[in-house]
């Protein structure tokens, strides 16, 4: 095959779900649904053990329900973006949900050198999620 550039030029991969797996779907359907408010779609059949949910971008996070143990820490997480950090920071104090930088400084935001502001934190099952107002 001839070299035509990279494999993303050439086949415009997008981004389409991650999957994670959590202990009480129910805790994490809450979790995701109320307070990250992400639109809980159809899981195309695949039983009372999965959900899916969809961002406004229409990449899809799906939780799975299992006993399997996974170990979790900062420097693998998901990011999400929003143009409205401060407000979603006292959304999480308000739900006693604890927040931290990229230092682990507790109730406080990175301030990266791009002028990105971005925090850290934990699902009910310990997987690091980070929220920062960068403007993909």
């Amino acid at each position: 095959m001839k070299n035509r550039g990279s494999a993303a030029n050439i086949f415009k991969l997008r981004k389409d779900h991650d999957t994670i797996r959590v202990k009480d779907l129910k805790t994490s359907v809450n979790f995701y649904k109320n307070i990250l408010g992400l639109e809980q779609i159809d899981n195309g059949g695949l039983g009372d053990h999965i959900k899916w949910f969809q961002l406004d971008n229409k990449v899809q996070l799906h939780l799975v329900e299992s006993d399997a143990r996974i170990e979790k820490h900062k420097g693998f997480h998901s990011a999400f973006n929003t143009a409205n950090l401060s407000e979603f920071m006292d959304l999480l104090r308000t739900n006693n949900i604890p927040f931290e930088n990229g230092k682990g400084e507790k109730d406080t935001f990175t301030n990266r050198p791009d002028g990105i502001r971005q925090i850290y934190f934990q699902d009910p099952d310990g997987y690091w999620i980070e929220v920062n107002d960068n403007k993909v």
